[in-house]
């Protein structure tokens, strides 16, 4: 009885800490990938109004930029005319994530 109770405890701990150490892995990959597109330094960031102006130059009717975790958030309605949640990359105007 004593080694079934043993085997269950060792069981236990190894799925805690493996459990632990994947959610570990995707909150730290979660984070980087965020900062790998909107790390850029506030002096190489262009202007709201020219990623404005850029969009609207697609067809894209902006409704609202404001900036999200270093990134630009746009709200706006493509010239599809699709609703859309979208992050720039404020310094290249890379488009890091589309929301429908």
């Amino acid at each position: 009885m004593k080694n079934t109770v043993l085997k269950k405890a060792v069981f236990g701990i190894f799925a805690t800490t493996l459990l632990a150490t994947a959610s570990l892995g995707m909150t730290t990959n979660a984070a980087q990938a965020s900062d790998d597109y909107c790390n850029a330094p506030k002096s190489e960031w262009q202007s709201m109004d020219a990623l404005k102006e850029k969009l609207a130059a697609d067809g894209w009717d902006v409704r609202k930029i404001k900036e999200d975790d270093g990134c630009y958030e746009v709200y706006a309605i493509k010239a599809d005319g699709k609703k859309v949640e979208a992050y720039f990359n404020p310094a290249t105007f890379e488009l890091v994530k589309e929301d429908d």
